[in-house]
């Protein structure tokens, strides 16, 4: 099975460390990654997210092409995933919509750590429209760049276990999710460091898009 991963903005260094966390998580599918180089260099907050709406949209059949019987958005703004679930032809999951139904499967109140404050109304507006706003404990911001996030430095793991911390002790979650592809490869570190659950959307969507892709007719592309 192919799996295919947008990712909405043009640093082609965070889509290589997307797919490696999404192969990782489930290796015994092909999983490939496109980068919308047209697109901003990173997705935050809303007029990010419309200008790299187009992009996102133009690589649906250049996926399919590729033999992708899957399709995942790789931002957790879930960028154009309402859009991209119309047109594609085949099932298409966002890395956020992934985390909060992996919480809901587990029965869990989360708490997303996100990058930058400018991100937490479209999260939040997401976290509504989806039907998840009951297990919402807080959205949160790390204060930290996309970029930055994606580099992965000391400093770095220090901020998001901080907020992870201060979301079991001062919002009462019981998980975190990750807001942010760049911090996939981080989970096993934060869970490790924090002994929170620690749910990544990048690795949920890869669970998902396979039983999506397993239990439904698919169209050729």
């Amino acid at each position: 099975m192919k799996i295919a991963y947008i990712n909405p903005n043009s640093t082609e260094a965070m889509t290589a460390h997307i797919v490696a966390a999404a192969q990782k998580a489930l290796p015994e599918a092909e999983i490939f990654g496109l980068t919308n180089v047209g697109g901003p260099p990173a997705i935050e907050g809303p007029e990010d997210g419309d200008a790299a709406v187009p992009g996102v949209l133009a690589l649906l059949p250049v996926a399919r092409a590729q033999g992708a019987a899957a399709i995942v958005i790789a931002c957790f703004d879930d960028t154009g995933l309402a859009e991209a679930q119309q047109q594609a032809g085949c099932p298409v999951l966002g890395i956020g919509q992934a985390s909060y139904l992996m919480a809901r499967l587990l029965g869990l109140r989360f708490s997303v750590v996100t990058s930058l404050p400018v991100s937490i109304p479209v999260i939040e507006g997401n976290i509504e429209r989806q039907g998840f706003a009951g297990l919402r404990a807080s959205v949160r911001a790390s204060g930290l760049s996309v970029l930055t996030i994606d580099e992965a430095a000391p400093e770095t793991i220090d901020r998001i276990a901080a907020e992870i911390e201060a979301a079991r002790c001062e919002d009462g979650a019981s998980c975190a999710v990750l807001g942010c592809a760049g911090m996939a490869p981080l989970r096993e570190t934060l869970s490790a460091r924090t002994g929170l659950m620690v749910i990544d959307g990048v690795a949920a969507s890869a669970q998902l898009a396979r039983a999506a892709a397993s239990c439904l007719p698919l169209m050729s592309p």
